[in-house]
């Protein structure tokens, strides 16, 4: 008897090492395997190395997919992306936020949009070259988001708005991997990325200037304001919000006979508030549009460890359903105070290696700092 062939699975390709060893270890592991490219911004964007959305990560897939022996397809996902991405991205800013679009492309993008395109092709799962597993509880059947084998990798705070639907038809064939060993094997199979450098900045902003790209895509015209301090006592002035972010010391374009740090920014009277380090601490966070993975719901306190930013170690901390319900709004205290809670970013709550769900960090909705 021949071997058994398992199910159809499309793999997002973007020619980087990672994604193009989730497609090699599952055509080995005996998947049906078909390689899709998304093309998410101009192809005349900035040729940086080891970047997503270049030609020459396209041409990456493509030789890779060819080595494979795979099927492989370029789809045009600008559009989509564009709204859901870039234009979040714009209006976060303008709205005194610091957004992160990586998050917003994973859930609308790569887990949103991808699987459903994945669907049409007859897949019953996608894949990616995340560093993350998928588990299943064998007694609540919940589908779980686990941290990788090689925690130093680990994105699982990229992917905490992932839903049971979107984890029950996904692949991380890299969970147990370290990526030293990724870019080994690669090399061993002759796919010729294996030395690829990893992406570091936003693939759409070019020289990583977030505050002109910001302005170029604004109809608003971002207009200077002032600093302020607590008290409401303008300090000087500022280029316009887009330029700030909570904990920020350099870059302020002004001295104040002391340092000072970014509080916080008020778009309705454009201010950007100042303080001494000591006031860029808080134990209290609140978080909005918020996604549960290893719990149905919040029902009350739950002890956890949150990160509020990618490459921050997690911290004990206990979270509270909001006044208006644990599925709109989450109050987190910290046990030890925490440095530049950030508006715009995620806050993701782990027990152990297991995320129990996220969301994102607003300013406190009373008023309270």
């Amino acid at each position: 008897m021949g071997l058994t062939t398992k199910p159809k699975v499309v793999v997002g390709m973007s020619g980087g090492v990672d994604s193009s060893m989730a497609a090699a270890l599952l055509q080995e592991e005996g998947y049906d395997v078909i390689g899709i490219t998304l093309q998410i911004w101009e192809a005349s964007g900035p040729e940086v190395e080891g970047g997503c959305c270049s030609n020459s990560a396209i041409d990456d897939a493509r030789r890779v997919a060819f080595i494979l022996g795979i099927p492989h397809y370029v789809m045009n996902f600008r559009p989509y992306f564009e709204k859901t991405v870039v234009d979040y991205f714009t209006q976060a800013y303008l709205a005194g936020e610091t957004p992160n679009p990586c998050l917003a492309c994973n859930k609308y993008v790569k887990f949103g949009e991808m699987l459903r395109k994945a669907r049409g092709l007859g897949a019953e799962y996608i894949a990616t070259g995340h560093y993350a597993q998928v588990l299943r509880d064998p007694v609540s059947e919940r589908f779980l988001l686990a941290k990788s084998a090689d925690t130093r990798k680990d994105q699982t705070y990229a992917l905490y708005m992932l839903t049971q639907d979107q984890l029950a038809h996904t692949l991380f064939p890299l969970a147990e991997y370290p990526k030293e060993q990724i870019r080994k094997m690669a090399n061993e199979r002759g796919l010729g990325v294996g030395n690829k450098p990893d992406s570091q900045e936003i693939c759409f902003v070019p020289n990583d200037d977030y505050a002109s790209f910001v302005r170029e895509r604004s109809s608003e015209t971002v207009k200077p304001g002032h600093f302020v301090d607590l008290s409401g006592n303008s300090l000087g002035k500022h280029q316009g919000i887009i330029h700030y972010t909570v904990g920020q010391r350099k870059g302020l374009g002004a001295t104040f006979g002391k340092p000072m740090f970014v509080v916080g920014l008020n778009p309705q009277s454009n201010e950007v508030v100042l303080g001494e380090n000591t006031d860029v601490f808080t134990d209290t966070l609140w978080a909005i549009d918020l996604n549960w993975i290893s719990i149905p719901h919040l029902k009350g306190p739950l002890k956890v460890e949150a990160k509020i930013r990618y490459n921050s170690s997690g911290v004990q901390a206990t979270i509270y359903p909001g006044e208006t319900g644990a599925e709109h709004e989450v109050m987190v205290r910290f046990d030890e105070p925490q440095r530049a809670v950030t508006p715009g970013q995620a806050v993701v709550f782990y027990q152990e290696n297991i995320v129990v769900g996220g969301g994102t960090i607003i300013s406190d909705p009373r008023g309270r700092r």
